[in-house]
């Protein structure tokens, strides 16, 4: 049976008098990667960044219904908000490494979370840094800048660095859409190997790529879940004729 790590209920968000997320409800299972995916400006970016309650950072933005990580709210007046973004990392579509050494930049999650002394923190360093398979490019330059790697490299150093503080979730914000297609290929087989460890979500607008790394997939339209289910099902054997005609290219 298939454990729910994640679950989304009657969830609704407007920013300001815009309603952007409509009722949302699905349950995102443990040890898979599922895929959001769905045309421009259907909501997908503002639904991961509601599980890690990023948009609390957007004066406007305002939420109803829940949003549970193992059975517990995450908008209970008992959540302590930045230990819920230690559980639920977050890479963004632009890599966004910090203007320090590689080294720094995995470490500095650690250090501010006190997660052990100076040899503890460099061994979560290196155990990071296998983990978004990067160690064997990097470990002779973990003292150099970290705006002087690939960009493909940076994205896999922002995975590296949110893995550091050991989280539970890991939220993907469309990561390969800056990336060229070797890049690329080297961030999905990291996902798919992530999955072992980690629960991942995944906003992607790219189908293929939906189709090539997801297990379960949500597929939004106009704010609204229109279709959830396993991927392969998805793509074969759409229930809902919006996503068939997205999955063909009608639209998106």
């Amino acid at each position: 049976m298939t454990k729910t790590k994640i679950s989304i209920d009657g969830l609704n968000l407007w920013f300001s008098d815009n309603h952007v997320l409509k009722d949302v409800s699905f349950a995102i299972p443990a040890n898979a990667v599922t895929a959001i995916m769905g045309p421009s400006g259907c909501g997908k970016s503002t639904l991961l960044r509601t599980i890690n309650r990023m948009n609390d950072l957007i004066p406007s933005a305002r939420v109803t219904g829940d949003i549970q990580i193992d059975g517990e709210s995450i908008f209970a007046g008992t959540t302590d908000v930045i230990d819920l973004r230690k559980r639920v990392g977050m890479v963004f579509q632009k890599p966004n490494p910090f203007p320090k050494s590689v080294i720094e930049n995995v470490a500095f999650g650690p250090r501010i979370h006190r997660m052990g002394n100076h040899s503890e923190i460099r061994q979560r360093v290196e155990r990071a840094l296998r983990h978004a398979n990067l160690w064997d490019e990097v470990k002779g330059r973990l003292h150099d800048n970290a705006f002087s790697l690939s960009g493909g490299q940076q994205q896999r150093l922002c995975t590296a660095r949110a893995l550091s503080v050991e989280p539970e979730i890991i939220l993907l914000d469309e990561p390969a859409s800056a990336l060229d297609p070797h890049s690329t290929a080297k961030l999905e087989e990291l996902i798919r190997q992530l999955k072992q460890d980690y629960t991942v979500v995944i906003v992607t607008h790219n189908m293929q790529q939906a189709a090539r790394v997801s297990d379960w997939c949500a597929f939004l339209m106009l704010g609204e879940l229109v279709e959830f289910g396993r991927t392969d099902r998805i793509f074969t054997n759409p229930r809902d004729k919006r996503t068939e005609d997205f999955l063909s290219g009608r639209f998106g």
